[in-house]
């Protein structure tokens, strides 16, 4: 078996193991002694550290009697894990690649970042995909699951980066952004939340291209999220993902202090 390079495949197989195993409440040691696996090498499975056969996979879900999309999803990923880059509409995948961050970066040009959203703020943006009524539906709860990372015991650090012109941007209705900036003004105050504002008359730059996550990780390679219309594209090849810390960085250092960015959310709540 050898070791994997933490591709964002196999990061998110990683966490889907781990996710249906606890979610039947069987310990690790206990499912490797089950199933005949060494402890240790599970764990690494479940890291992300270590690729598991497609056989193996499927056993573990045979035992779990784990059955249709999920099944599908999981053994797909099995199946790809060493490849560097992956495009997926998959709902789960960004969930399981965040799940272990430590450090988040976000960029955003023309939403305010899913972490910071409130569920009417994101209700809108759905509603006006042309998404079916279940598929916002389940879109909510994703993304309001996502956002306990912020509230977690050893919550992730989220340096949310936004572009101005986001604030006087329309989404929903005026009480909905009036709601959406007293939100964003609460999380802007934590301690493990840093928000700065872009000004709007900034010149050109490459973060005018789109917006992005950095997702880094304390034993693993960062990666890198870039999310469209119906379909995400993770990226962990070292050069792509250097060229995008360095562009985070560049924003951050161009960006309004945090105090005054509290004071421009607070101008656009009243």
């Amino acid at each position: 078996m050898k070791a994997t390079s933490s591709t964002p495949r196999a990061r998110a197989l990683a966490a889907g193991l781990r996710e249906v195993r606890e979610a039947h409440g069987v310990g690790l040691r206990q499912l490797a002694r089950i199933l005949g696996f060494a402890p240790q090498v599970l764990s690494l499975w479940e890291k992300g550290l270590r690729l598991p056969s497609v056989a193996d996979v499927a056993l573990i879900l045979g035992f779990f009697k784990v059955r249709g999309e999920k099944q599908k999803y999981l053994l797909e990923l099995a199946g790809s894990a060493r490849e560097p880059d992956w495009v997926t509409a998959s709902l789960p995948s960004l969930n399981h690649c965040e799940r272990d961050a430590a450090i988040l970066t976000n960029w955003e040009t023309g939403i305010i970042p899913g972490l910071l959203q409130t569920a009417d703020y994101a209700r809108a943006i759905f509603e006006s995909s042309n998404l079916a009524a279940d598929e916002v539906d389940a879109r909510i709860v994703a993304r309001m699951s996502r956002q306990q990372m912020l509230t977690e015991p050893d919550p992730v650090k989220l340096h949310a980066i936004i572009d101005e012109r986001v604030l006087a941007s329309t989404v929903g209705n005026e009480d909905i952004m009036s709601d959406q900036m007293d939100r964003l003004l609460a999380a802007s105050s934590l301690p493990h939340v840093s928000v700065r504002i872009l000004g709007g008359d900034t010149g050109y730059h490459p973060g005018r291209v789109g917006s992005f996550l950095v997702m880094e990780y304390e034993a693993a390679p960062p990666i890198v999220l870039l999310e469209h219309h119906r379909c995400s594209v993770f990226l962990s090849a070292a050069d792509k993902v250097t060229a995008f810390r360095k562009l985070a960085k560049m924003l951050t250092e161009a960006a309004m202090s945090e105090e005054h960015s509290r004071e421009r959310i607070a101008e656009a709540a009243r």
